[in-house]
């Protein structure tokens, strides 16, 4: 049974960090893009940020010097280190492997 399994989420300040991670089971993702999603409320989920089966990176540009994707193949884990938060980065995020997505887990910047 594959699972996505977020974590690191919850409510930070603007300027502050969070780090999340995306734990994969039942699957080998070698070979596929893994990516960060994320939704606020009454939007459409957008792509936040990728990194490529070859290692490529891709940002959204509203995070780009702020956000680094990086995954640990080892282990199956992605993560998303966030940066200088803002309010508009609240949202949930999800992770994203093949065609499998995970639960999700909430970021809310807030002063």
């Amino acid at each position: 049974q594959v699972q996505l399994e977020e974590s690191g989420g919850g409510n930070v300040q603007p300027g502050g960090s969070l780090r999340l991670s995306c734990i994969a089971s039942g699957f080998t993702f070698r070979g596929f893009d893994m990516s960060w999603h994320r939704q606020a409320p009454g939007k459409e989920r957008e792509l936040v940020a990728l990194i490529g089966a070859t290692g490529v990176l891709r940002y959204r540009d509203s995070v780009k010097d702020r956000f680094t994707i990086s995954r640990d193949s080892g282990e199956n884990t992605i993560y998303l280190q966030m940066n200088n938060l803002k309010p508009e980065d609240t949202g949930t995020y999800f992770c994203h492997i093949a065609t499998y997505w995970g639960q999700g887990t909430q970021v809310t910047v807030s002063s």
